[in-house]
């Protein structure tokens, strides 16, 4: 299978990662067909899509005109068998339950071609334990896009232990051909590159504010203002070199001791699932979300992650 041997693109999914890759490979002049497992669920995927479109079109990132021609190149299916009808290559967005994902990929590969690819947007299972229900291991990767995938350009390629280079080189171009930013994992880890470096971040956060040294609202603060702006630039290894490594060598002497290390969830989280709080989608969290200020946040979001949509048409780093 070569990159531009692929037409056909089997989506399964139609929530919050589904929807954003079946509009990607559409968007891209791929044929897509976009399984969820009911009428409802596609009819959700679709006014995601519509809705997405919308915003690209008031950011001039699609015109009126392509919008019908990339609604007609997705078709949705409530069977696998009607989703993977000649599948060149498969993005599989459902539950993170390892169990269910393993169900759903060897009925995939039973329905599909020889030299299919198999792709699984899992953010954190590992690919060499979803493929054991496979025979066709080597033909089996992880593409994790970043949520929200329409809007972030990072999609994380991980081989599992059966992978062949040949399916993690085919995929990478493919990735690039639908306009993301592609990078390839040596080999699978936890967590991927992303969400260890999230989580190291996020068990720091907490340990500041669990410890009095600051608020919650000074360590975001202080993020947003600093190396939040920074980052999105030079990476930390860049940041490193820029800032000289003797300096940073220096830091790291003293400051690592004091540094939080512990191996399991912090007070914070424990307590707030607990008690029920999960955040945004309860109303409270470490923050009390409002209707209004949940809206303001996300319209911020969506608004900045555009722009640098934008700008990456005519910038390089």
């Amino acid at each position: 299978m070569k990159t531009e041997d692929i037409k056909n693109i089997c989506n399964l999914g139609t929530g919050t990662m589904g929807f954003g890759t079946a509009l990607l490979f559409a968007k891209k002049g791929y044929t897509v067909r976009m399984f969820g497992r009911s009428d409802a669920s596609i009819e959700r995927g679709f006014h995601s899509i519509k809705a997405t479109l919308e915003t690209y079109k008031e950011n001039q990132l699609v015109t009126e005109e392509e919008i019908p021609e990339i609604l007609g190149r997705i078709k949705g299916c409530t069977t696998i068998e009607e989703a993977v009808q000649n599948a060149d290559f498969v993005i599989e967005s459902i539950a993170e339950d390892l169990a269910i994902k393993r169900e759903v990929w060897k009925k995939v590969e039973s329905l599909s071609g020889p030299d299919t690819i198999f792709a699984t947007n899992t953010s954190g299972l590992s690919p060499t334990e979803i493929a054991e229900a496979l025979t066709r291991k080597d033909k089996f990767v992880v593409a994790h896009f970043w949520n929200p995938p329409h809007l972030v350009p990072l999609v994380e390629i991980v081989p599992g232990k059966y992978t062949s280079q040949e399916t993690v080189d085919v995929t990478w171009k493919l990735i690039e051909k639908i306009g993301k930013k592609p990078v390839a994992l040596k080999r699978e880890a936890l967590g991927f590159i992303g969400n260890r470096l999230q989580l190291a971040l996020l068990r720091e956060a907490l340990y500041i504010v669990e410890s009095g040294i600051a608020t919650q609202e000074a360590v975001d603060t202080a993020v947003k203002y600093s190396i939040g702006r920074r980052l999105s630039t030079t990476g930390p290894l860049e940041t490193a070199d820029l800032g000289g490594l003797d300096i940073f060598h220096n830091i790291a002497a003293y400051l690592y001791a004091d540094l939080c290390d512990v191996k399991e969830p912090s007070e914070l989280l424990k307590k707030a699932m607990k008690e029920g709080n999960l955040g945004a989608k309860t109303g409270t969290g470490l923050y009390d979300w409002t209707p209004d200020g949940l809206q303001k946040i996300k319209k911020t979001r969506e608004n900045i992650l555009i722009e640098w949509l934008q700008k990456d048409k005519i910038m390089t780093f």
